[in-house]
């Protein structure tokens, strides 16, 4: 199997982020815990959110351990995929609405 930059045994040694910062990586994951607890939202709906943020900022970690969650939560196929596309369309809607400010620029200096 061919190596890649993003190996999937990396997603392990997350919690090793406070050798180099104990203070701040408690903190995190003090915060990563709390966010994920039941609230409002069920752990099974935050899970679903962060399987489409997961694609949005592009993070294979976070999509591997979102999709083991969410499986493991009785989340479908088919919802993961919604969810996904819920994620790139907000994502392309915030691309193409930064095309107005293009559209201006390019208006003021054609004047």
């Amino acid at each position: 199997m061919e190596k890649t930059y993003y190996d999937p045994a990396d997603l392990k040694k997350f919690p090793k982020i406070t050798e180099w910062s104990e203070e701040l990586g408690e903190k995190f994951f003090d915060y990563y815990g709390k966010v994920f607890e039941e609230g409002a939202l069920t752990a099974r709906e935050k899970s679903l959110i962060a399987l489409a943020v997961s694609h949005v900022v592009k993070c294979p970690y976070c999509i591997d351990a979102y999709t083991k969650d969410g499986l493991q939560r009785g989340i479908t196929k088919e919802e993961m995929m919604e969810a996904v596309h819920a994620g790139a369309a907000i994502e392309s809607g915030a691309t193409l609405v930064h095309g107005v400010q293009m559209m201006k620029k390019y208006d003021k200096l054609s004047m």
